[in-house]
């Protein structure tokens, strides 16, 4: 494996923008909580480590990681003022077809949003074989995917607002 035995979630502070005058949406899927939990809280303190405001961070919880999709698009509609949005979940896999149909449907839906709307949706859905890789990409070996999200979020937020500048 690629990845085996490093922490990807490493960053240097100093090439992320200033983020304090952003806002920031997450999604949180209560399944798997043990999982999106630390993803939550992964992105959580990369964005106060980032000078994001706690205000500035507005939190829904939706049952699985297939809601994310709906939650996300009402999230876009009811706070058109967000500079970016993080959907957090976790899929693994099991003895049926449910896991391949899960995360192509919430894949595809997370992109389409990020077609149709201007504010960004960032994912961080975990999509693993086993609990162990769960594990090890929300705050073991492999580090927090959570983090990860929140570091992009931060990007787009800015990428977001710099292409607005332009556009006038």
């Amino acid at each position: 494996m690629a990845t085996a035995g490093k922490n990807l979630s490493a960053y240097n502070k100093d090439t992320i923008p200033n983020a304090k005058d952003f806002r920031f949406g997450i999604i949180v899927s209560e399944w798997n909580d043990n999982i999106t939990e630390n993803l939550f809280q992964g992105a959580f303190d990369v964005w106060i480590e980032n000078n994001v405001f706690k205000e500035n961070i507005v939190r829904w919880n939706v049952p699985g990681s297939f809601e994310l999709i709906y939650a996300c698009k009402k999230m876009q509609e009811t706070f058109e003022m967000l500079d970016a949005i993080v959907v957090v979940g976790s899929v693994i896999k099991g003895e049926t077809k449910h896991f391949d149909f899960v995360c192509e449907g919430v894949t595809q839906g997370i992109k389409d949003l990020n077609i149709q709307h201007d504010i960004p949706v960032i994912f961080c859905v975990l999509t693993d074989d086993t609990m162990q890789q769960s594990i090890d990409r929300s705050g073991g070996e492999h580090g927090n995917k959570g983090a990860e999200a929140a570091v992009a979020a931060i990007k787009m937020a800015q990428l977001r607002k710099d292409a607005n500048f332009y556009k006038g």
